[in-house]
């Protein structure tokens, strides 16, 4: 909205002025606002963003994919739940009209009430990902479906309340945010806590390698249900995050020979040694 304000006769009308209560309800709020937009305009498609991808149909979020959370395939076949075979044929005869979800239904190898707990598990736990600060713009294909199939969706607002939520408490517990994708190892705390068995499955993991995301795909959890235990681990001084080795410099490359007659640039190193033993043998 626009406000206008009276002026004295005579005067000129003063510029238009911004009335910032109602502009700052205007202006998208959320972790994403092409994602809000997306949202309000009911889009089906896929947003590719730096950390993992969400998949959309009428503007929710219908699946979500992010290299550091496990796959739903991964939550359902680690424990028993779905057989790892179930699961292959499921998505080898998936098709636009029936998608995997679909197909494990009908042929009754999982519980539907089963099927919706670990896809909304796996959604969330890589919307987290997905949704983290990024230094590169997202992109949107629209119309782009995913092989899944619908589960069941998630609207945008739920899922950025759900995002913070997480954020929130993971500062809390412990505010480094070091231990989330650096290599883990094992510390020696002066006075060892008592640790939970959820914790005690991660300890036995660390081994100056293994990464949040690669210990929750080796425990078949969600990497965020991971990263509570960690950062707990992390503020009692169990754990500590390896520093990441620097890169090695580039080997010198040496210079191709310069053509017979060609005269060297003047940052040329070889004209830099020649110019120190001319001053050289000049000092003598």
């Amino acid at each position: 909205m626009t406000a206008l304000h009276a002026t004295p006769a005579g005067l000129p009308p003063r510029l238009p002025v911004r009335d910032r209560s109602t502009a700052a309800e205007r202006v998208p709020r959320g972790l994403s606002p092409m994602l809000s937009r997306l949202a309000a305009e009911r889009a089906t498609g896929v947003l590719l963003r730096e950390r993992g991808t969400l998949y959309l149909a009428d503007g929710q979020i219908v699946h979500a994919e992010s290299p550091a959370a496990p796959g739903l395939d991964v939550l359902l076949t680690a424990h028993g739940t779905l057989s790892a075979d179930a699961w292959m044929d499921a998505v080898n005869q998936a098709d636009e009209r029936h998608g995997a979800a679909r197909l494990l239904l009908d042929s009754g190898r999982i519980a539907p009430g089963t099927l919706e707990l670990c896809h909304l598990g796996a959604l969330y736990d890589a919307a987290y990902f997905a949704l983290a600060p990024s230094s590169t713009p997202g992109r949107f294909r629209y119309g782009t479906g995913h092989w899944l199939g619908p589960v069941r969706p998630v609207p945008v607002t739920s899922l950025e309340r759900e995002t913070l939520r997480r954020r929130v408490l993971l500062d809390r517990i412990w505010p480094d945010h070091a231990a989330d994708s650096a290599p883990l190892a094992r510390a020696d705390p002066p006075r060892p806590p008592t640790l939970t068995g959820r914790q005690q499955a991660v300890l036995a993991l660390l081994d100056g390698v293994r990464t949040a995301p690669d210990i929750a795909r080796a425990l078949g959890r969600p990497t965020f249900h991971t990263l509570v235990d960690i950062r707990r681990l992390a503020a009692a001084g169990v754990l500590s995050p390896r520093p990441q080795e620097p890169a090695p410099p580039p080997l010198p490359t040496r210079s191709a020979p310069r053509p017979p007659g060609e005269r060297p640039a003047p940052n040329d190193p070889d004209v830099a040694l020649l110019k120190r033993v001319r001053d050289a043998l000049e000092a003598l």
